[in-house]
Order: structure tokens, then C-alpha cells, then sequence
């Protein structure tokens, strides 16, 4: 996939472009469906598919109630909508100036003049441009006065519940984890790099890594079964998100401790991929009543990860 970050810079002259636009945070089972129609329509047409995105999200852009916090960084979203064979990937700077832009423009300018599409495939309820004006009708409209078919496609879901990037969010700011894995269609997982921390689990009997991690979305606070990727191996895990209250502390941490491993883990990056939460962060009476919890937890862990299985390939995915 070729990745353009400018709009002056996109190529002129592709064969009959296919093109679908949205934020697409997550890339979950609705938004690769989507990709697959756009590919598949590309393909009939010997045309080229292209996936139009924006960074930043609008919303952190256009002031508005709504507070976001994003299912994938960038990059991992780009490397995910790579992997579903799209041709082209178009990541608009999102600036005030240019969410002033009229449906219209958007499309005459852009997709029209710059892009020279053929098909626009878009979700029912979508709509784009100043004031969200561009909607169904309104492509229609536009489709019929400057030769491009318009393809709205219905409510994407599975057994009537509708793949949602917002749902997804709701679910793991809940700590449930494990039901985000039929709507993603992977296990919900963040990367971060290990620095060091103050080494209370190593006294305890249990060394763990301070993961920090750029991700805007991180499970609720609690302990979770989890499955660890380090460079090329994974390994069970547990992971501890929250303030350590046995310890007074306020700063929030993501701790995970390693199973079976032997090795220095300080300065790199590992991937953490999240299972199933088993309970929520607790305060303990003195350090060896934690211990005890964490020794009982990392028993629970053991139990629930012989049955769970992480494919090691990109952000990992459900196996079974």
C-alpha cells in the first residue's frame, strides 16, 4: 500500500479509482468489510482502491462535547489498513481550515479533480464536510453531475449486533475485554516500552515491567490475563492497570509480569495483548496479602491462557 500524507501529493491519472473515506479507528470487522467491497469493486473495474482517512481525528479538531479516546495510534491503524490490500491510503491533515470546506469542494477538488474517481462506497449513515452537509442525497446529487456511482452500504454487523468503533471503546474503558474480540475481530492490545519502575514486584516474587504506553485507550484499572509479544515470542502474562493503593501511590501504571521469562526487558518494546479481566484493582492491608492475591491471580491466568491462542502476526489475532 502506498501511503500519501498531502493532498497535492496524491498521483493524478489512476485507472478508475474506487474510494471510501471515514476515521476508520480500530479497523474492526465493519471497517475491513468495508475494504473488501472497495478492493473487490477496484478489481471488476481493473481499477485502483483507495481509503481516504484524516489525522487528526475531526473531533479533536471541531470543538464539541464528545471526548475520544483512539482504539489505535496512527500508525498501527495505517499498518492494519495495509494489511487488507488496499492500494492507496490517503491521510488528510485535519485542520480548522479544512473542516470549513464545503461538501461540494471536497468533492469537485478532490475526489473529482484530484483523484478522478469512479465509485464512492460509504456507510448508511455517513456524511462529511462543513457542517456534515455531504450526505446521501447530497452525493447522489453530485454523483450524477460529475459521473461517479455512489454505493451506500447497509448496518454491518454480526448476529444483529453492529461492528462499532465507539462500542469497542465503551467495552475496554469497561475492562471487557474479552467481548471486543467478535467486534474487532482480534484481541485489543497496545504497545509500549518497558522502563523501570520501583521494583516492588520483584520483591514480591513477582518482577514485572513498567510498560508506558502512547495509547489514548487503556483498559479499566484491574488485573487481566494477557498474552505478551517480546520481538518474535509471546508469552503469558498478567497485567496490573491502576494506582498500586496498597502503596498509596496516585500515578496510573500498566505492571505485567512475565511468565516463564528469563531475561533483561528494560528499554524494550513489547505488545501486550489483553485476554480477559479477572477483577478489579484492590487495596491490601500490608504487602504480603497482596502477594498472596497476585500468586492466586497468576494461577487464574495460567488457566485461562492454556486455552487462549495469539497468532504472531500484526497486533495479533483471534486464532480460536
Amino acid at each position: 500500500m502506498i501511503i500519501v500524507r498531502a493532498i497535492g501529493e496524491f498521483p493524478a491519472g489512476l485507472p478508475s479509482p474506487v474510494v471510501t473515506i471515514g476515521n476508520f479507528d480500530g479497523v474492526h470487522r465493519g471497517h475491513r468489510e468495508i475494504f473488501r467491497r472497495v478492493r473487490e469493486a477496484a478489481d471488476m473495474r481493473h481499477g485502483a482502491s483507495v481509503v481516504i482517512t484524516f489525522e487528526p481525528h475531526p473531533l479533536m479538531v471541531i470543538p464539541s462535547h464528545r471526548k475520544i479516546s483512539l482504539i489505535t495510534t496512527t500508525a498501527e491503524k495505517e499498518a492494519l489498513i495495509g494489511a487488507t490490500g488496499i492500494d492507496y491510503l490517503l491521510v488528510i491533515p485535519f485542520t480548522p481550515e479544512f473542516a470549513r470546506q464545503t461538501a461540494r469542494e471536497f468533492v469537485a477538488e478532490l475526489l473529482v479533480g484530484r483523484i478522478g474517481m469512479k465509485q464512492l462506497v460509504i456507510g448508511y449513515d455517513y456524511a462529511f464536510g462543513r457542517n456534515r452537509e455531504g450526505g446521501i442525497d447530497l452525493l447522489a446529487d453530485l454523483g450524477r453531475e460529475y459521473g461517479f456511482e455512489v454505493v451506500v452500504l447497509g448496518p454491518i454487523g454480526d448476529k444483529g449486533h453492529v461492528f462499532s468503533s465507539s462500542e469497542i471503546r465503551r467495552m475496554v474503558r469497561e475492562g471487557e475485554v474479552g467481548r471486543v474480540v467478535p467486534l474487532l475481530g482480534r484481541h485489543f492490545s497496545l504497545g509500549g516500552r518497558v522502563v523501570r519502575g520501583h521494583n516492588r514486584g520483584r520483591v514480591l516474587g513477582f518482577p514485572t515491567a513498567h510498560v508506558v504506553s502512547d495509547h489514548e485507550l487503556i483498559p479499566a484499572d484491574g488485573v487481566y490475563a494477557v498474552k505478551v509479544r517480546v520481538a518474535d515470542e509471546i508469552f503469558d502474562g498478567a497485567c496490573n492497570i491502576g494506582t498500586k493503593p496498597t502503596f498509596g501511590e496516585e500515578a496510573r501504571t500498566i505492571e505485567v509480569f512475565l511468565f516463564d521469562f528469563d531475561g533483561d526487558l528494560y528499554g524494550r518494546e513489547l505488545r501486550i495483548f489483553f485476554i480477559e479481566r479477572l477483577r478489579g484493582e484492590e487495596a491490601y492491608p500490608d504487602a504480603e496479602a497482596l502477594r498472596r492475591a497476585i500468586a492466586a491471580d497468576v494461577a487464574r491466568c495460567r488457566e485461562i491462557l492454556g486455552a487462549a491462542v495469539i497468532r504472531n502476526g500484526l497486533l495479533g489475532t483471534e486464532a480460536r
